[in-house]
């Protein structure tokens, strides 16, 4: 089996990490990089990985990128929002060249863009190629294994789901996103203008938790709030002093009837353990049996984003055409 040939667009913190998976698996081929930075144009993507040449080159253009290396898919890291991506998202598929993106709205992109998730689908489909929206959270532990756990239920009657995690992993994206570093005045006024948003992806999960399960909500609720540090916390992204926001309190409500039937919870910051905060991954469906997950600590956010991106390689592939979520695919799985 010829390997697969992925063009890895985005070249920061996280797509630097899918980058290096690719050139781990014997399947997986890195044919090219993408990327805006001016120091990496024209360089081999091993020369930024700091390890042996790769032959993969870096380009700050995407179609002389595909007329060089022909690729077979795209694993797309540029931005969060639908809206965002979709210019980009629009070029891959009109190649013909499959895409994964790690832009947490494309997880379940008709919970809040759906003419424009409609576009996408309408559009793969046109030129046979298959879109797929993961990461570790939305796609996997507040969505995906939420959906898998309740396949042994009989009736459902409320799901709670909650993750406890570090974000110091991420890149200055997520933590401009998060208020992360920012003073409390500044942060209200980031959630009041939309610079600042929490957690992206609550609408996403709670919709494809509840339309996969045929659950008509009549509405998604969010409450946000900052999470203060009482030390000092540093990332190689972000300096974070005593009395600054070192995160956000984030949670979704599904609520139906006047009645909360899904509920997220999504407290998430840098560096918890300095103030004795323990991460983990928690679900909670009550109903026939009662089933109560407990991961501990969290299943890495960083590690896991870019395991759940390039291990869904082949199933993308192996799909049909058209936009897809991680509820209409296989259950994932290692790639060795």
């Amino acid at each position: 089996m010829a390997a697969v040939k992925v063009l890895q667009w985005g070249f920061g913190a996280m797509g630097s990490g899918m980058a290096k998976l690719v050139l781990e698996k014997k399947t997986l081929e890195l044919c090219g990089v993408v990327d805006m930075r001016e120091d990496y144009i024209g360089k081999d993507a091993g020369d930024i990985l700091k390890r042996e040449k790769t032959g993969a080159m870096i380009y700050n253009n995407f179609e002389e990128a595909v007329e060089k290396t022909s690729p077979d898919l795209v694993i797309l890291a540029t931005g969060s929002f639908t809206k965002e991506v979709y210019p980009d998202l629009e070029r891959i598929i009109n190649k013909k060249i499959d895409v994964i993106t790690i832009a947490e709205e494309m997880a379940y992109p008709w919970a809040q863009e759906k003419e424009l998730a409609n576009k996408i689908d309408d559009l793969a489909k046109a030129n046979d190629v298959t879109v797929l929206g993961t990461g570790i959270n939305p796609g996997f532990v507040l969505d995906a294994l939420v959906i898998m756990m309740t396949g042994v239920s009989h009736n459902i009657e409320y799901i709670e789901a909650s993750r406890i995690n570090d974000l110091s992993p991420f890149g200055p994206t997520v933590m401009r996103t998060q208020g992360v570093g920012t003073t409390p005045e500044e942060f209200a006024k980031g959630l009041e203008n939309g610079d600042i948003v929490g957690h992206i992806g609550f609408p996403e999960s709670i919709h494809m938790v509840a339309n996969t399960l045929g659950i008509e909500l009549d509405e998604v609720k969010q409450e946000r709030e900052p999470i203060i540090s009482n030390v000092y916390r540093e990332t190689p992204y972000v300096k974070v002093e005593k009395g600054m926001v070192a995160g956000c309190r984030h949670i979704g409500y599904g609520i139906k009837d006047g009645n909360t039937v899904i509920k997220m919870i999504h407290p998430q910051q840098v560096l918890p353990e300095l103030e004795d905060i323990n991460t983990g991954d928690y679900i909670t469906i009550k109903g026939t049996p009662e089933i109560n997950l407990s991961i501990k600590p969290e299943i890495p956010g960083g590690i896991g984003t870019m395991g759940m991106a390039v291990n869904m390689i082949h199933l993308v592939k192996e799909s049909g055409s058209g936009l897809k979520t991680m509820a209409d695919l296989p259950i994932p799985r290692m790639i060795r």
